[in-house]
Order: C-alpha cells, then structure tokens, then sequence
C-alpha cells in the first residue's frame, strides 16, 4: 500500500505540465551554457596562425576544454545529487564568465590552453547534470525529455558557430571570449532561479521500482559503460572537432567549414529527438546500439569521399542524423540500471567516459593528420573505436534480465 500511494503521488508531477515547462527551461541553459565546446573549434585555424604552431598544438585547447568538461560532470553531477541544479547552474555561470574574460586576454597558448579546462569544468555543469536532474521529473517520456535536454549542446553547435564566425572574422577570435563572458552570465543567472525547485521524494521511490535487472555486478557495468563511452566518442569527435579545420584543408573559408558543422548538428538535434522517442519503447541500451552502428556506417561514408564541398554536406549531415541519439543513451542507461539517488554521480561519471573519448580522439585526429597529411586514416581510428563501442554494447544486452525492483548499490 506504501508504494502504491507514493506511485499516485509521483503520477500527479511526473510528465506533468510543470515537467515539460521545467525542460523548456533547462535546455535553454544548455543551449547556452555548451557554447564553450563549440567556440574552440571555429577558433583552431586562428590560433593555430597567431601562436604559429600545428594542427595537433592548436587542437589542444579543444582537449583541455574535454578535460574540464568530463571533471565538471563528475564532480558537479555529485553537486546536483545534493544541492540541486540551480546551485550548479549558478556555479556555472561564475566559472564560465571568468574563464571567457581570462582567455580573451591570455598571452600565450600555454595559458589558453589551461584557461580552457576551466572553460570546461563550467561547460560540464550544463550537460550530466542538466540531463540527470530533467531525468527525475519524467517516466513516460523520460527518453524524449533526457535527449531534448542534450540536444543543447547540439543546438548550441549549430547556432553559436554561426553567430561567433561573424564576431571572429570581423573582431578576432579574443572579441568571440569577450562577447562570451558576457551573455553566460546576463543568461544563466536568470535560468538558474526559475529551476529552485527539487524532485519530489515520492518520484524517488517510484524510480526505485522500475529498475531493470542485469547478470553483471552494478560496478562491472559502470565501468562497462564507461569503456563504451570512450569507443563511441573517439570515432564521434573526428568529424565534429575537425570539420572547420578539414573545410580549411580543402581550400574554404573558416564560415563554410561552420556552415557544415552546423549541418551535421542540426541533424544531431533531429537525431537525439527521434532517438529519445525510440529509447521511451525500447530503452537505452537497445537505443544505444542502433544508434552507434548507424554512426559507423556514416563514419565509412567519409572513406570514399571525392573533395567537393557539397559532398562534405551530404555526408556531415548524414552523420548528425545517424549518431545524435548515442550520448543521451547512456543517462537512459543508467537511470535504467543504476539507484536514482545516485543518478547525478555516476551519469556524470559515464559522461565522462564519453567526453575524454571526445577529447582524446579530436588530439588523435589532429595528430594522424599531421603525421599522415589527410584525414583518412583518422576515420578508420574512428571507426575501430567505434567497434569497440558495439561490442559492449551487445554483451550487456546479452546479461540484462526482466525489469524489476533491485534493491542492489553500485559499487
């Protein structure tokens, strides 16, 4: 009887209107706060020309920027677990405000490169954290509410580059940090206190009983997924990260090089919509798998690649389409399988994963390039990575059990 009446009551606020309004807020802070990944990468060419240094060098702000961001989901999922999302999107707008204003005076790589962990660790707030809180206030629909929620950070690749690239061609890339410190914190101080309320106790314990159940210990699978995360994520980051540098190659302006990263980024936003759908019927890992076999499948499309810029549309967009659904997966995942106290830790944790994947894969692409002079045997890196993904991916399919109450820890 207990558990019948906290189910009701978690029913009269779960999917509810004030859910859905919730989500509309939270993926503007997303959609604001994620800018900072995009930023980086419209400025490598730029940086790579006043430091004078080479591909791989200027790509390492990109990876710092990974690095703090995979430390922010951790350490701040830990935050939001407690103290709720609003302290962490506070904390959010300081650290990003001071790390923009602080780069668009470095003077140095070295120092650029360092100031853009911290960019990273404020970005972080706005991604694990954001999806973990949003994943409390949904059961029905919590797929389409945790990929809407991550389709921030796609939705800010696709429309900052564009904004920025006009700032960087008419001001430099320093007028991008300095227009950046301005607008994170006139946006995310206002959002954050329109999402002070925390999740109902009873919607804790509704979560609690619909756990599904799995042949592996809770901490082998954590660590399983985070092996995932780090596969499909080197393969993700070689298209993303170098596509403005790749367009460059090809003799393009720095614009059309954004123009196709916008592309593919639409196409991720439409993807993690449609992928949020079919995660609510079928559920993460399933989701998950089909989303990364289509990834590799587009990640081949490159391979044969003739070196029209129309091609490299076609093919960007065919790659957003195909792998957008894969990061939100893994929040599906673990609210699946994992306690839902523990939601904000180890989604963060397992975005992570996901994100050093990122960072380490646009250094390995860089480098492979460097040492190669073309790009091509950096997409069979990715598609090797990408491999490694599935395979983790079927044999957790393989050991998970019917759906049921657990009342096991992760470990």
């Amino acid at each position: 009887m207990p558990r019948r009446r906290a189910h009701l009551a978690a029913d009269g606020i779960l999917d509810s209107r004030y859910s859905w309004g919730r989500l509309v807020l939270t993926l503007a802070v997303a959609a604001v706060g994620n800018v900072g990944m995009w930023a980086v990468v419209i400025v490598i060419p730029a940086l790579q020309s006043e430091f004078a240094i080479d591909r791989a060098h200027a790509s390492l702000p990109y990876t710092a920027t990974m690095l703090g961001f995979a430390l922010g989901n951790v350490t701040i999922g830990r935050v939001v677990d407690r103290f709720g999302v609003a302290a962490v999107v506070l904390l959010a707008a300081a650290i990003l405000g001071v790390g923009y204003a602080a780069t668009a005076i470095a003077g140095s790589i070295v120092l650029v490169v360092a100031l853009h962990g911290l960019i990273g660790l404020g970005t972080g707030a706005c991604f694990g954290p954001l999806m973990a809180d949003i994943s409390h206030w949904f059961s029905r629909r919590r797929g389409i509410a945790v990929a809407l929620v991550a389709s921030g950070n796609y939705i800010a690749g696709a429309f900052w580059p564009m904004v920025l690239s006009g700032i960087l061609a008419s001001g430099g890339w320093r007028s991008v940090y300095w227009t950046l410190s301005i607008i994170v914190v006139a946006a995310l101080v206002p959002l954050a206190l329109t999402l002070r309320r925390r999740v109902p106790h009873d919607a804790m314990i509704q979560s609690e009983a619909q756990r599904r159940s799995i042949e592996l210990p809770l901490g082998t699978l954590k660590w399983l997924l985070a092996l995932a995360g780090i596969g499909c994520c080197v393969a993700m980051a070689m298209p993303q990260v170098h596509m403005v540098a790749l367009a460059v190659d090809l003799g393009c302006a720095p614009i059309v090089g954004a123009q196709i990263l916008s592309v593919m980024l639409v196409g991720g936003v439409v993807s993690r919509i449609v992928f949020g759908a079919v995660a609510d019927r079928l559920g993460g890992v399933k989701t998950l798998l089909i989303g990364s076999t289509l990834q590799c499948f587009a990640l081949s499309l490159y391979l044969p690649y003739d070196g029209s810029v129309s091609g490299l549309f076609v093919v960007s967009l065919v790659f957003g389409l195909s792998q957008g659904g894969i990061v939100p997966s893994y929040a599906m995942i673990v609210r699946e399988y994992f306690p839902a106290r523990q939601a904000g830790t180890l989604i963060g944790l397992v975005l992570m994963a996901t994100i050093l994947g990122m960072g380490f894969g646009g250094w390995i692409s860089g480098m492979i390039r460097d040492i190669t002079g073309s790009y091509e045997m950096a997409f069979l890196n990715g598609i090797a990575f990408n491999v490694l993904n599935m395979t983790v991916m079927l044999l957790i399919l393989v050991k998970t059990r019917t759906p049921g109450p657990r009342p096991a820890v992760a470990a």
